[in-house]
C-alpha cells in the first residue's frame, strides 16, 4: 500500500512533511510520486497564500472523484486557518493540526483502514476493525475540530502550538541524504497585520536546545552537508523560556563548536529572522565559525516607514539599515536575501518608490517579492484591498527588474573565480549539474557524473545571468 503527499508552502512545511512521511512509513506504507498509485493521499497545506489554498481545492476535487472508483483516504494538515479548516472538514476524510500528528496512526485505524503494518498481526487488526463503527462517530470531533467562534483576537486565538513538543519527538524522514531541516521554534508573536501565521501555528514555542543539538550532531556524524535551522522567527528562539533555555546566539555558538570539533565540511543556515530581534551578537557568532554559512535572509517587507507601521513590523528602515551595516562590516562576503510585499493596503506610489530605493541601497542577491492578497484572520483582512491588481502586477515587475539588475552586478563579479559549491542534483539544462555556493547562488556546470550529487566540488565561473552562473568543473576538494 502506498501514500502520496502534496507539500505546499515554506521550508517549515517541508520539514513538517518529513515527519508525516515517517509516521506513514512506520505503518508500512511506501511513498509514491504518482498519486494514482496511492491508497492514502494528503496535503501539507499553507493558508498564508491564497494560491496555495486554491491548489488544495483543485486537488481534493479530483481525489474525491476518484473515490467513485477505488478506496482512498484523504487528509490535510499543515498551516491552516480556522476559516479554511471549517471548509476542509466537508472535503477531506481527516483534518488535523500538525501537533496532533502523534495520533495520526490511530486516526487512520479508527477510520477503518487496514495498514500494511497492521496486516502483519491479523488478529490484532481484526479486533481494531470491529471497534471502528463505535469509535468513528465518537472520535470524529477530535480529528475535525470546529472553527473558533468570533474574531481571532486575544483569548479567542486557537492554540495549534499546544502539544508541539511531542510532535518534535517524531523522527523525520529526511528528503535528502545531504540536506536537512531542523525545526528549532514554532509559531509567532509578532502579529504583522498582513500575516496569518499566528493563527495557523500559534504562539512562539522554542524547541529544547538539547533535542536540537542532538539532532544536529547526528546529521553531522552522518555526513550531511547543508543543515537549515527553521522557525517563523528563529532569532526569537529562547525568548519564551528566558533563563531556562539558550538564546539564539548561544545556540549558534554551540552549533559552531560542534562544527569545529567534528572536523567535517558543511554549511549551516537559518530562516527566517525578524529584524526586530536581530542582534549584533548573532552576526558576530556567524563571523567566527566556519560552518555557519555566510548568507543572511533578512525580510524587510517594505522600504517605507509609514508602510512598516501599518504592517506592524516594529522596526524602521534605519533600524534595518544598521543591521545590514553590521553584516557588511563583520561578514563582508555574506549574500543578503529578503522578502518584500507590493500593493499592501494603501500603498502609495511614493511608498513603493521608497521600496525601490532600498532595493538599490542594499542590492539584494535575492528577494522573494509577493503581490499582496488579504488572508482571513490577519488584521489587514478587515481593511480595503485598495491597490488595483494591475498596479500590483506593475510594481511587482518593476521591482523584479531592479532586483535582476543588482543581482547581475553580483554574479558578473563572480566570473573568473573558482568557488566551492555543493552539488544538489541535475540541472534543467541537459548534461549539466546544478549546485549552490555558500551564499546560495546557483551554479551549473557540464557533467553527467551523478556521484558528484551531495558533494562539494570546485567550479570556475565563466558566465553569469541575474540569478545564476555557469562554470566548469575544476576539481573535487
Amino acid at each position: 500500500m502506498k501514500y502520496y503527499i502534496l507539500q505546499l508552502g515554506c521550508q517549515m512545511n517541508i520539514s513538517d512533511g518529513e515527519r508525516v512521511q515517517n509516521v506513514l512509513e512506520s505503518l508500512g506504507y511506501e511513498k509514491t510520486e504518482d498519486e494514482n498509485e496511492a491508497n492514502i493521499v494528503g496535503i501539507i497545506a499553507c493558508s498564508v497564500r491564497q494560491k496555495a489554498i486554491d491548489k488544495v481545492y483543485t486537488r481534493i476535487e479530483k481525489w474525491n472523484k476518484w473515490k467513485n472508483k477505488k478506496n482512498l483516504l484523504t487528509f490535510v494538515t499543515g498551516c491552516i486557518l480556522p476559516a479554511d479548516k471549517k471548509k476542509f472538514l466537508k472535503l477531506f476524510d481527516l483534518v488535523f493540526a500538525m501537533n496532533e500528528l502523534p495520533g495520526f496512526p490511530d486516526m487512520i485505524r479508527q477510520y477503518g483502514i487496514v495498514t500494511p503494518a497492521g496486516m502483519q498481526t491479523l488478529d490484532k487488526e481484526f479486533d481494531v476493525i470491529h471497534k471502528v463503527p463505535e469509535k468513528k462517530v465518537k472520535e470524529e470531533k477530535i480529528f475535525k475540530t470546529a472553527d473558533v467562534p468570533g474574531r481571532l483576537k486575544g483569548k479567542d486565538l486557537p492554540r495549534p502550538d499546544k502539544g508541539i513538543e511531542e510532535f518534535w519527538h517524531i523522527q523525520p524522514k529526511y528528503g535528502s541524504g545531504f540536506e536537512a531541516y531542523i525545526p528549532i521554534q514554532n509559531g509567532c508573536n509578532k502579529f504583522c497585520t498582513y500575516c496569518a501565521v499566528p493563527y495557523t501555528r500559534g504562539r512562539e514555542v522554542s524547541r529544547p536546545s538539547e533535542d536540537i543539538l542532538r539532532e544536529f550532531k547526528d546529521l553531522v556524524d552522518k555526513g550531511f552537508k547543508s543543515i537549515t535551522l527553521l522557525g517563523q522567527n528563529v532569532n526569537s528562539y529562547g525568548l519564551d523560556k528566558k533563563g531556562k533555555e539558550l538564546s539564539f546566539p548561544q545556540l549558534l555558538e554551540r552549533i559552531g563548536e560542534i562544527g569545529n570539533e567534528s572536523g567535517k565540511d558543511f554549511w549551516v543556515y537559518f530562516t527566517s529572522p525578524h529584524p526586530r530581534d536581530m542582534t549584533d551578537e548573532v552576526i558576530e557568532v556567524i563571523s567566527r565559525y566556519k560552518c555557519l554559512a555566510k548568507q543572511i535572509h533578512l525580510p524587510i517587507q517594505s522600504g517605507d516607514d509609514n508602510m512598516l507601521k501599518r504592517m506592524n513590523r516594529n522596526h524602521t528602515v534605519d533600524d534595518y539599515r544598521k543591521i545590514v551595516k553590521t553584516i557588511k562590516r563583520l561578514i563582508p562576503e555574506a549574500t543578503l536575501f529578503t522578502d518584500i510585499i507590493v500593493g499592501f493596503t494603501g500603498e502609495t506610489e511614493e511608498e513603493f518608490e521608497n521600496t525601490r530605493k532600498i532595493m538599490g541601497e542594499f542590492k539584494y542577491n535575492m528577494a522573494y517579492i509577493a503581490q499582496y492578497s488579504p488572508r482571513p484572520g490577519a488584521a489587514s483582512h478587515e481593511w480595503p484591498d485598495d491597490v488595483p491588481v494591475n498596479v500590483k502586477k506593475k510594481r511587482y515587475h518593476v521591482l523584479t527588474g531592479d532586483l535582476m539588475k543588482y543581482s547581475l552586478e553580483y554574479t558578473r563579479n563572480m566570473i573568473g573565480k573558482t568557488l566551492k559549491v555543493l552539488v544538489r542534483g541535475k540541472d534543467r539544462k541537459a548534461g549539466y549539474l546544478s549546485a549552490l555556493t555558500e551564499g546560495k547562488i546557483i551554479v551549473r556546470f557540464a557533467s553527467e557524473d551523478d556521484n558528484l550529487i551531495g558533494n562539494f566540488v570546485n567550479v570556475k565561473i565563466n558566465s553569469a545571468t541575474p540569478f545564476s552562473t555557469e562554470g566548469e568543473l575544476v576539481e573535487q576538494p
